[in-house]
C-alpha cells in the first residue's frame, strides 16, 4: 500500500498521471465504503498489514466480496474463523488462496512482508490447543516471521517441555497455548527471558468455565513478562507476537 501511494504521487509529479486520474485511484483511501462493510485499506499504511476478515457473523457473499477488494489492492489477504465448507465456496473465486483446516483460516500471499528479526516459538500444552495455536502461527507466518512449533508439552508431563528447550531458547518471543489449568505460560516464563504471550484455550472440563479459569490463571502469573490475550484468540496472540518480533 505504501509503495503504490508513492507510485502514484511520484507519478503526479513527474506529469505521468493527471490529478483528476490520481484522485480517481485514492478515491478508496483512507476506507472503501460497501455499505455492509467500510475496508479500511489505510490500515496497511499505519499498522504494516492491511485490515484482517473476521470470518464469524458475515455471510459468504460479505467475505467474498470484502477480500476481492483487498486483493484488488495487491494485498496479503488473511480471513480467520472459516471452515473447510466456507472455504471450498470462496475459493473458486479467490485463486491462489489456501485453507488451513485446523486453524480455520484462510490466507493469501501477494507481496513478500517485511520479515521479523528473530524467531517465534507457538508451544501448546496439549494436542487439543493445536487449533489455536495454528491460527497463531499461520498469523505470524503472513506477518513475516520463521516460527517453530513445539506441541503436547504441557505440565502433565514437563520433562517433554525440557527436550525442546534447545529450540525454545532460540525464540525472540514465546507464545504459550494452554487449557485446563493453563499453567504453562508461568512455567515457560520462569525460565526464559523473552517476552510470553499467553493463550488461554477453552479446553478442559466443567470448571474450565470454557477457558476462563485457565485465562484468570494466566493472568495471576507470578514470572514477569507475561501479556495475556482473550480465550480461543490464536490471531490477537500472533500478531502480538509479530509486532515485537520486528521491534529493532
Amino acid at each position: 500500500m505504501k509503495s503504490q501511494l508513492e507510485d502514484v504521487l511520484n507519478k503526479v509529479h513527474q506529469g505521468k498521471l493527471s490529478p483528476k486520474e490520481a484522485l480517481s485511484i485514492l478515491k478508496d483511501f483512507p476506507y472503501q465504503d460497501l455499505s455492509f462493510a467500510k475496508i479500511d485499506h489505510h490500515r496497511e499504511l499505519r499498522k504494516g498489514f492491511p485490515e484482517i476478515i473476521y470470518g464469524l457473523g458475515k455471510t459468504d457473499d460479505q467475505i467474498l466480496k470484502i477480500a476481492q477488494e483487498i486483493i484488488k489492492k495487491g494485498s496479503n489477504l488473511l480471513i480467520t474463523k472459516i471452515g473447510l465448507e466456507v472455504f471450498k465456496k470462496l475459493k473458486k473465486k479467490i485463486p491462489g488462496a489456501h485453507h488451513n483446516s485446523l486453524a480455520k483460516v484462510i490466507y493469501l500471499k501477494q507481496q513478500k512482508p517485511i520479515p521479523g528479526k528473530g524467531r517465534i516459538a507457538v508451544i501448546t500444552a496439549g494436542t487439543s490447543d493445536i487449533p489455536v495455536a495454528e491460527e497463531a502461527a499461520v498469523t505470524c507466518d503472513i506477518l513475516g516471521n520463521k516460527t517453530d512449533k513445539i506441541y503436547d508439552v504441557g505440565v502433565a508431563g514437563l520433562h517433554r517441555f525440557f527436550g525442546e528447550y534447545q529450540k525454545i531458547k532460540k525464540a525472540k518471543v514465546i507464545i504459550t497455548v494452554a487449557g485446563m489449568e493453563g499453567a504453562l505460560p508461568s512455567v515457560v516464563a520462569g525460565i526464559v527471558s523473552v517476552p510470553i504471550i499467553a493463550v488461554p484455550t477453552s479446553v478442559g472440563y466443567g470448571a474450565s468455565m470454557k477457558g476462563l479459569a485457565a485465562l484468570l490463571a494466566m493472568l495471576n502469573s507470578c514470572p514477569g513478562g507475561v501479556g495475556v490475550v482473550n480465550i480461543d484468540n490464536g490471531f490477537g496472540a500472533g500478531y502480538l507476537a509479530s509486532l515485537i518480533n520486528h521491534l529493532e
